[in-house]
Formats: C-alpha cells, sequence, structure tokens
C-alpha cells in the first residue's frame, strides 16, 4: 500500500505549469474595472514582396490593481479564461506614459 502511494506523490511532483506566452504592447484604454486593452505589434515578412509590415492586435488582460494606464508599456501573461474575451493578465508595468 506504501508503494501506490509514493507512485501517486511522485506522479504529482513531475506535473510542472507549461510555459505560458510573454508578450510586450502598449495599453490602449483602460476605461474597464480591472481590465485593460492592450495592442501588440508584430513585424511580418510579406511572403511574396519582401516588405516588413506591421501587424497589430487588441487583447484584453486582467489588471487586478487598476495600475496600468493609457499609453503605459507593460509585460503581459497567457492565462486561462477570466471572461469571454479575456485570455492575458497583466504582469508588471514596464514604462509608465509620460
Amino acid at each position: 500500500m506504501s508503494d501506490k502511494e509514493a507512485v501517486v506523490t511522485e506522479s504529482n511532483e513531475n506535473t510542472e505549469r507549461n510555459s505560458r506566452k510573454v508578450r510586450i504592447g502598449y495599453v490602449v484604454s483602460d476605461k474597464m474595472e480591472k481590465t485593460i486593452i492592450v495592442e501588440l505589434e508584430d513585424r511580418v515578412k510579406h511572403p511574396l514582396y519582401g516588405k516588413i509590415m506591421r501587424r497589430t492586435e487588441r487583447v484584453k488582460a486582467h489588471d487586478e490593481t487598476n495600475t496600468a494606464g493609457v499609453g503605459d508599456r507593460v509585460r503581459i501573461m497567457e492565462t486561462r479564461p477570466l471572461s469571454a474575451s479575456k485570455r492575458y493578465r497583466l504582469v508588471e508595468v514596464l514604462e509608465r506614459a509620460k
């Protein structure tokens, strides 16, 4: 019986959290309670012409303490779905808006 318990505890210790996407972007809206909208920029090369294009994506992130403001540069991390459209949470404010 002690062998089974040892196996169970060993498998629990080996389960680690998967790596989560960490992105850096700029806050474009903070009008909602505990939610910010962050604009993420991605530079991609056009497949045929080779020109570098800027693609932007707007995502909602959870800001528990309402610390981020419009124009701040922030780091956000992917997390479990917090609402119908929130999939990220605020990790830290890298640079305050001037």
